[in-house]
């Protein structure tokens, strides 16, 4: 499952990139629960908890439905 969910961050990373961010994946669990480091303007911008779950949570649960949540790290 790692692996997909890798992919699948490889897929929106440009978007992230776009406005001086990034996603790092820190890891994935067995049930479900992917843990990610949002870095560069990502890492203290206020709307990063609304990008995590808005935006990185729900395309991961979209692409790889073994996904249950997204933490930050």
């Amino acid at each position: 499952m790692k692996e997909k969910v890798s992919d699948a961050l490889s897929k929106i990373r440009p978007n992230l990139q776009a406005d001086g961010g990034d996603v790092e994946l820190i890891d994935v669990t067995e049930d479900g629960i992917v843990t990610v480091k949002l870095t560069g303007a990502c890492r203290g911008c206020p709307m990063s908890q609304m990008t995590l779950k808005n935006g990185i949570e729900r395309y991961l649960k979209q692409e790889v439905p073994e996904v249950k949540e997204v933490r930050s790290a």
